[in-house]
């Protein structure tokens, strides 16, 4: 696993779907719910004519966390969900989840970054977990 200043990466040898079905399997059971889905590939052919590859965004909600940042800081609500990708770029699956720790941290929140650094190792785990196949 990798860890960017934005997410924690992996390239997994699963392909699109399944890496995709997987995240979402591997979110709910840590608690997570998929909130939304967005086809960027799909939405990118309808509304640009653009053809790319497979780019998939996964909106995970783990309610508990979630209603804990709200209660301390209402405009958290502005960086969640926590979103994972699921994309094929130059032959690989690679996935991504959303690093709450650093999303979070610009708030200075004693609670915040708790909470973040608990949903962080969830994230962690579900992209080790997609890696491994």
């Amino acid at each position: 696993m990798r860890e960017t200043r934005v997410a924690y990466e992996v390239v997994t040898p699963l392909s699109f779907e399944q890496a995709a079905a997987r995240c979402r399997e591997e979110l709910a059971k840590r608690g997570f719910g998929v909130l939304t889905e967005i086809d960027i590939q799909a939405k990118l052919a309808e509304k640009l004519g653009v053809a790319r590859e497979p780019y998939l965004i996964l909106g995970a909600c783990h309610p508990p966390s979630a209603h804990r940042s709200l209660e301390a800081v209402p405009e958290v609500g502005v960086l969640l969900p926590c979103n994972v990708t699921v994309s094929r770029e130059g032959g690989q699956t690679v996935v991504r989840a959303m690093n709450p720790n650093a999303a979070l941290q610009m708030f200075d929140n004693a609670e915040l970054a708790t909470t973040a650094a608990e949903v962080g190792r969830s994230l962690v785990e579900v992209v080790e977990a997609v890696e491994r196949g």
